[in-house]
């Protein structure tokens, strides 16, 4: 071996060697990562030290290019979809004319039209309004959609509607949706509670108050009557009267109108036909009578026996028969598999599917007799037939 070449390492069946030349190189490669951190830092800090003296400057132009930034944001959208100046003063009016909801419309598919809304509020006449409807109708959209509007016109941007005269306001309170917080072991129904407390002890003249389903997390009777109270502290009030949108369920609100002068019911309209549910998601005067659930959950592939029991119950508490005890299922199963005629095409019932999955992985015309009697065993256990 060379002179200059010094031994590493000696193997079984091999020697390793370098010279002093590689070894340079390698302790060049080894500390290149930490120089060149080093390097990083050392630049960073001096620029950071140069720009002090340009710091006013800077903070000033950062600023300029981001009021630019939200202003052009605020202009290309009021033109590709079609806003419109809102009106701001310092009256205690909001009112929206054919009102869109800025994100919603977007989602839409290209043949499918959003359906605009007026609403109207106003601290005299309109204060409260009662909103109803069909579930999946639309009210909560339409309780974000006011927000929205109202917020977007404050912030100085255009907003998705024909026209609109907003009078500022100094709060926007929404109690909206379902959440909880198990970790300090509050239920949801107590967080509905506890943000709904805050509304009632910070309202203003100027305050509009979106409240969603209030008290539909305990029993009914509770939740009409918090729901009821709610509404009518905010109305008699002996100091502020807060524009409010409250959306329920509980059709027995609607007869707070013939009470206080300043609730208005209103709902969100609907079409049936043929025993269907057309959602027409157009703001109506009065009140509706009816929340179609059970349509609802027939569209989300409920089993049909389900449908169909929940609409069998619905009929007898309607009726006043439901009062004492609802009456058993008719069969020894209640009918519960539609009077035992199984739908293969039903495939949201686990059940069914796992049933349809078995008759179509049987060979059956290689099938004894006696296995295809410990195959309808199987299917009968899979159906709750046997045991």
């Amino acid at each position: 071996m060379p002179d200059d070449w010094i031994r590493k390492q000696t193997l079984v069946s091999a020697e390793r060697y370098i010279t002093e030349e590689l070894k340079e190189y390698e302790q060049k490669i080894l500390g290149a990562e930490e120089k060149s951190l080093a390097l990083e830092a050392d630049l960073f800090n001096n620029l950071v030290v140069s720009l002090g003296e340009y710091l006013e400057a800077i903070q000033l132009n950062a600023s300029l290019v981001a009021r630019l930034d939200v202003l052009l944001a605020f202009a290309v959208i009021a033109v590709e979809n079609r806003y419109v100046r809102p009106e701001m003063n310092d009256s205690t009016t909001i009112d929206i004319r054919e009102g869109r909801h800025p994100v919603i419309e977007m989602q839409l598919s290209v043949d499918e039209e959003y359906v605009s809304n007026d609403v109207l509020l106003d601290n005299g006449e309109q204060q409260i309004i009662i909103l109803t409807g069909p579930n999946m109708s639309g009210k909560s959209a339409l309780l974000r959609q006011v927000a929205l509007v109202t917020l977007m016109a404050q912030a100085g941007s255009f907003v998705p509607a024909v026209s609109a005269e907003i009078g500022w306001v100094d709060k926007i309170f929404t109690r909206v949706g379902a959440s909880d917080n198990i970790s300090l072991g509050e239920s949801t129904f107590m967080v509905e509670m506890l943000e709904s407390a805050s509304i009632l002890n910070n309202l203003s003249d100027r305050s509009l108050v979106l409240l969603d389903e209030i008290g539909r997390g305990t029993s009914t009777y509770d939740g009409i009557s918090i729901a009821w109270a709610m509404v009518e502290y905010i109305h008699e009030h002996p100091k502020w009267r807060a524009k409010t949108l409250f959306a329920t369920h509980y059709h027995e609100l609607n007869e707070m109108e013939n009470t206080f002068g300043r609730v208005k019911n209103y709902n969100v309209s609907i079409r049936e036909l043929d025993n269907k549910v057309i959602f027409l998601r157009k703001l109506v005067r009065g009140g509706s009578e009816h929340s179609f659930g059970i349509h609802v959950a027939d569209m989300a592939g409920m089993p049909k026996s389900v449908v169909k029991r929940a609409h069998e119950i619905l009929a007898e508490l309607e009726s006043g028969e439901g009062d004492r005890k609802i009456s058993k299922p008719v069969g020894e199963l209640g009918d519960h598999r539609e009077g035992m005629q199984m739908s293969f095409f039903n495939l949201e019932d686990p059940v069914l599917k796992q049933v349809r999955d078995e008759i179509a992985n049987t060979d059956i015309d290689n099938l004894t007799p006696v296995e295809a009697l410990n195959k309808l065993n199987e299917i009968k256990r899979f159906i709750g037939l046997k045991k």
